[in-house]
């Protein structure tokens, strides 16, 4: 049985890095540029693929969810961090931290099934080229998209509520920048085994069996791909691909070293090092590595901005 606490909805105080006040410094400035640069990135690729006819497939209807999700997911928990990291103040309100905790989980979660969503999209391109339009159809984009944004918030939905319910009677500092389960676990004032237990098995099933199924999706595509004789056929299809392994392994190699630890082993210091990847750097790499190799999206950028100029020549004039 919990204990009862007369303080149980007391504020919590996000310790972060506050023993090293240096790297505090350094580190509100670094976090706000790359906020800033996910924030301008997901918005241009949302923006050219909602307003180029060319980019209107399943990919990028995929890639524009991503980036939705990448502004969420940065905004739910990278604006406390600032002010965590600029200053003194480091409480969060029992009830600020049960939001970002509910919204941290679910679009966590919603990552995880969404990058599962595009590699299939991939394996379908790749290896039934010639009943991919018939396959990956709008209305099925749809629904794979409203399965991976439903599933993260059921998941959310789960386990967010075992963790709150937890007693924090003797310790309500957070070895962590954000309010995510292991941080609150880890400070809990009763056995945590439960808790452990279901967290453990909610990382089975949304990183280890997601990323299983992407690696066989990937293995499929490579054999498919190395039967192609023409070897522009096969640097194309390398091309989209590995952009998107690239995606999975920033963000699954970090999730899952923080979210497969179990109390005893959680690593603060590492632990928030990871989670500072995965929440400030992943969602700013993730426009680049796809602009930075996809031809398609470099060629809509070039062709929103002739006609942003044009149209802007055109209201002067």
């Amino acid at each position: 049985m919990f204990t009862i606490c007369n303080d149980s909805h007391s504020d919590f105080i996000l310790l972060g890095f506050s023993d090293k006040p240096y790297l505090e410094k350094i580190l509100f400035w670094v976090v706000l540029i790359f906020y800033c640069l996910t924030i301008i990135g997901n918005l241009v690729i949302i923006l050219v693929s909602l307003k180029d006819p060319k980019l209107h497939i399943p990919m990028y209807y995929f890639l524009s969810n991503l980036s939705l999700l990448d502004l969420c997911f940065t905004s739910s928990c990278v604006p406390q961090m600032l002010v965590n990291f600029g200053g003194p103040e480091k409480t969060i309100s029992y009830i600020g931290c049960a939001i970002q905790l509910y919204v941290f989980l679910w679009l966590g979660a919603t990552e995880c099934v969404l990058l599962v969503v595009m590699a299939v999209d991939r394996y379908v391109a790749v290896c039934h080229p010639l009943q991919y339009t018939t396959i990956m159809h709008p209305k099925l984009c749809l629904e794979l998209a409203i399965l991976a944004w439903g599933t993260g918030l059921i998941q959310s939905l789960t386990q967010s509520p075992a963790t709150l319910q937890l007693p924090f009677c003797s310790n309500r500092r957070l070895y962590d920048i954000v309010c995510e389960v292991p941080a609150l676990i880890q400070v809990s004032s009763v056995d945590t085994i439960y808790n452990e237990i279901q967290m453990s098995i909610a990382s089975i099933i949304l990183l280890v069996v997601p990323l299983v199924i992407i690696l066989s999706s990937y293995g499929a595509i490579t054999k498919a791909v190395l039967r192609v004789k023409s070897t522009e056929g096969q640097k194309k299809a390398f091309g989209t691909c590995t952009s998107h392994l690239l995606v999975v392994f920033l963000f699954y190699g970090t999730v899952t070293a923080v979210y497969l630890q179990p109390k005893s082993h959680y690593a603060h210091e590492q632990g928030k090092f990871l989670t500072l990847f995965y929440t400030v750097i992943t969602p700013t790499l993730n426009p680049l590595i796809y602009t930075l190799r996809n031809k398609e999206v470099k060629g809509a950028l070039i062709r929103l901005g002739k006609k942003t100029w044009d149209d802007l020549c055109w209201t002067i004039a």
